[in-house]
């Protein structure tokens, strides 16, 4: 073709992009003001578009928390719209149906293979983001044991408005302080009080969402099979999370943390052995996770794994250490080791800021510790024996940067039946583990990361659950599979693979929840709930 031709379709195409994407901007502000019962305020900027690249950008990025998903190749939303009232929300739901326009929830960012603001697929139909980090109110009643919290907040704003009101509550999530709560508790919400309280989700009560037809709904109005559905099953299915009530715990004046490495020079191998056979058995008032890496050896130029016991126990020291001696003796826990603090103190360091910070810094809400990385998880029911961690540790030592994360079950997570929310992994688990691998942004080929993860998922398979092989939601992972969109408004899906890996059996109730209350699958992303079709074409699987 003639250059100078192809010159002047590109720039057409160009200017219709644009023209495209303001029709529906406008079209989109008006209705949306339209059917909102509260004005937009005068003051206040609330729509942005990639005409205003830097103001567009700035809100874009603003939660991203993983940074390969900024590159410039990724569909990005034809607009971004920050609500400020409920009913902004409510309206966002009716003129997206009008307009025939996908929408995109996000609350925190943390969304791990970014499906909250962009798309898994190169070709994307076009979206509008509703970001809902302006809706942050949160409401603690010390009386009541319970709080209102809406779904733009972090967990460390939760954190920290409760320990503004009683240093004896608390509430059992995350260890990220920067998870936005609307999607953190769509997954399970597992954190350091998860053996004594069980997991966020299991620690609700309450929940105001907009569904499919942009109605309001609390507990009572969407029923118990959607609140069933919400509380595990995954965001971005079934409605949007307008605000959580949730359930506060008793936490005691006084809690102990610690953080105690051992490289394998040190027997860390041994000590990992014993630690997979009390770690789901100890007290349940103690949760002991281990953060496994490379590091730097004693020898110049060698390299070596350090695993790092973090822990918080709800209590004082001298019962930890008494605890600890007779249940992990071979870990060497002293004294000096243990660090005693008020529980809001002890969420701070778990959250991985530097000793004496003060907790207002959980009122940032963002996250500074942001990279590009690749996630996958597992599941593990049977000890891994020594010779299995030895070839682990070769894996390990072949990549520049990979982290692995291993969370200890038991306790109160062994007591809730797994039919009880969406989240299946319960009695019988020891811990979940969680493989990252991180890389710079400045690399220009990071195709061998992607094929080291996909290596050592490999490795690990004959050690972790089996039929099904289990996987965590909140920890999403596209490479087990994605639901595919056509043109039309039909939804073709072959979710078999991942979403019995996420719920197990409880994927065919999602299933038939989702086709009762989003029938036409207006809630859709590559990983969402199918419809019932998927279940007649896949009878054989339920």
């Amino acid at each position: 073709m003639d250059p100078c031709i192809t010159l002047i379709l590109t720039s057409f195409l160009i200017l219709l992009s644009f023209s495209t994407s303001y029709q529906i901007h406008d079209s989109f502000k008006k209705c949306v003001a339209f059917h909102s019962t509260t004005l937009f305020p005068s003051n206040s900027t609330l729509f942005y578009t990639s005409k205003n690249a830097s103001s567009y950008n700035t809100i874009l990025q603003s939660t991203i928390q993983n940074l390969r998903f900024i590159s410039p190749s990724l569909p990005k939303p034809l607009l971004i719209f920050t609500p400020i009232f409920e009913s902004h929300v409510q309206s966002s739901v009716i003129c997206a149906k009008k307009l025939g326009i996908q929408l995109r929830i996000r609350s925190g960012g943390h969304d791990y293979e970014g499906i909250s603001y962009t798309s898994g697929f190169g070709s994307s139909p076009p979206f509008i983001l509703l970001d809902l980090g302006k809706l942050r109110a949160i409401d603690v009643n010390i009386p009541d044991n319970s709080a209102w919290v809406q779904a733009g907040a972090t967990i460390g704003e939760l954190y920290y408005r409760i320990a503004e009101k009683s240093q004896n509550h608390g509430f059992p999530a995350g260890l990220c302080t920067s998870l936005g709560i609307g999607g953190h508790i769509t997954g399970g919400a597992y954190g350091p009080m998860m053996r004594k309280f069980g997991l966020g989700a299991d620690n609700v009560i309450d929940a105001i969402i907009v569904n499919a037809n942009g109605e309001i709904l609390d507990r009572k109005a969407m029923g118990e099979d959607l609140f069933w559905a919400i509380r595990g099953g995954g965001g971005g299915s079934f409605g949007i999370i307008l605000s959580w009530k949730v359930k506060l715990v008793q936490v005691p004046s006084i809690v102990t943390v610690f953080t105690v490495p051992r490289t394998l020079e040190q027997g860390a191998t041994r000590i990992l052995v014993k630690w997979q056979e009390i770690a789901d058995k100890i007290d349940e008032n103690l949760f002991i996770r281990v953060l496994i890496r490379p590091v730097n050896g004693t020898k110049t130029g060698m390299r070596t794994v350090q695993t790092s016991y973090n822990a918080l126990f709800l209590g004082r020291s001298d019962n930890l250490l008494q605890i600890m001696k007779q249940e992990f003796p071979e870990m060497g826990l002293t004294k000096n080791d243990c660090l005693e603090m008020s529980w809001i103190e002890s969420m701070v360091i778990i959250g991985r800021y530097p000793r004496n910070t003060p907790p207002e810094v959980l009122l940032q809400g963002t996250n500074p510790f942001k990279r590009n990385f690749k996630a996958k998880s597992d599941f593990v029911k049977e000890p891994i024996q020594e010779s299995g961690l030895e070839g682990l540790w070769k894996r390990l030592l072949e990549e520049e940067s990979p982290l692995l994360i291993w969370n200890p079950y038991g306790g109160m997570m062994s007591k809730i039946p797994e039919s009880e929310t969406p989240f299946p992994y319960r009695k019988g688990v020891i811990f979940m583990a969680q493989y990252l691998i991180y890389w710079e942004s400045e690399e220009k080929s990071v195709s061998r990361h992607y094929e080291w993860m996909r290596q050592l998922y490999v490795y690990m398979a004959p050690y972790v659950s089996k039929f099904p092989r289990g996987a965590y939601v909140n920890y999403r992972d596209l490479e087990l599979g994605m639901n595919m969109k056509p043109a039309g408004n039909n939804t073709s899906v072959s979710a078999s693979k991942w979403g019995i890996m996420y719920f197990n059996r409880n994927f065919k109730r999602l299933v038939s929840v989702k086709s009762r209350v989003d029938p036409d699958d207006f809630f859709w992303h590559e990983q969402s709930i199918p419809l019932e079709d998927y279940k007649k074409n896949n009878s054989g699987l339920f």
